[in-house]
């Protein structure tokens, strides 16, 4: 690519995210409960959740694609990581991601996510306390991902994502798109815009919704019992447009910093802010902290907090544990661990 063509690039991004900032949404209106696929929403790095979830910014570990494939392009090396999350209300959250570096400067993804309510109880208007039978909703997306970083300032990346919902023997499919930039400023700055869930509508359909039908309740002798499905409307999935900055700082020899700062805009509810901070001792351990959602509308969520440890076991290979703990003011609060390994 030359170097006109590439300067071309970077200025198209930096005038396309100043216009979003500049001009924003005509109207702030929550749409909370219009989409599918809510799953898709649950970050699932503990670094950044422990960070107000402020990571369209954030690069260094394979999990840094959930937030802005874009920022893939920065991984120096092959990684794993897993994501164990005990979400609100019982649930459970699991998050597998693979970057395999292809090169120097390209990055392949591979992840999976999947969600499980548990077993609970199956009740009707006739039976409240329970008919006997339990059914579980659980949730899986697979994605398959490319990034590159294109000059030593800015990189580029895209995700597809195939997901399912199936809430007892009904479910419902979708394609999803992510694509993500990042750029360095010369001031040291990073800035990064991501579009996440871009794909497909989806509705359920399945044996749940099959019934015995009466078409002419009021009339005896005709069939009574005839065979009929419910049909269920189509909604979209959860659109997220991400724009961010990230601000590294060197303290001293060692010991760093790192802040933080995203504005969110979804297609199924109103605006908000989220920002973080990072601080780094020798390489190895980071105390992170963070508020997540400022201005959104109704929101239950606030103040996070978690911890993180780095260790190089060669000079090859590198191991991490993370944790996070977000609030929320009706549930308690959730939790996530993620462990990595680069290689």
């Amino acid at each position: 690519m030359s170097a006109v063509t590439t300067r071309s690039t970077e200025t198209l991004f930096l005038l396309g995210v100043l216009s979003i900032l500049c001009n924003g949404p005509a109207v702030a209106q929550s749409k909370t409960g219009t989409t599918v696929g809510q799953f898709l929403l649950i970050e699932p790095s503990a670094r950044s959740a422990a960070m107000g979830n402020a990571g369209v910014t954030m690069f260094g570990e394979v999990t840094s694609a959930f937030y802005n494939p874009g920022a893939l392009g920065h991984l120096e090396q092959s990684s794993a990581q897993f994501t164990y999350s005990a979400w609100l209300a019982d649930i459970t959250y699991n998050y597998a991601a693979v970057g395999l570096r292809l090169g120097a400067t390209s990055t392949f993804l591979l992840t999976v996510t999947a969600l499980n309510s548990g077993e609970i109880d199956v009740r009707t208007p006739d039976q409240p306390r329970g008919t006997g039978e339990r059914y579980s909703v659980s949730d899986l997306s697979l994605g398959i991902g490319y990034s590159r970083r294109i000059t030593d300032r800015f990189s580029a990346g895209i995700q597809v994502k195939y997901m399912r919902e199936t809430i007892w023997h009904s479910s419902l499919d979708a394609l999803a798109l992510d694509f993500g930039v990042l750029y360095l400023l010369p001031f040291g700055t990073y800035l990064g815009a991501s579009l996440s869930n871009f794909g497909t509508r989806a509705a359920f359909d399945g044996r749940d919704l099959r019934i015995r039908f009466d078409r002419n309740p009021n009339v005896f002798g005709d069939n009574s019992n005839l065979p009929a499905a419910l049909e269920t409307e189509d909604f979209p999935l959860p659109i997220l447009f991400r724009v961010g900055l990230g601000v590294p700082v060197q303290i001293n020899s060692y010991s760093r910093a790192h802040f933080v700062i995203d504005a969110f805009q979804p297609s199924d509810n109103t605006e908000s802010i989220s920002m973080g901070a990072e601080l780094t001792f020798f390489d190895l351990l980071s105390m992170r902290g963070g508020y997540q959602h400022l201005f959104q509308q109704d929101s239950e969520f606030g103040l996070t907090l978690g911890s993180g440890l780095r260790y190089n076991l060669t000079s090859t290979y590198g191991f991490l544990f993370d944790y996070a703990w977000g609030s929320h003011e009706q549930l308690g609060g959730t939790h996530r661990l993620t462990v990595g390994l680069a290689f």
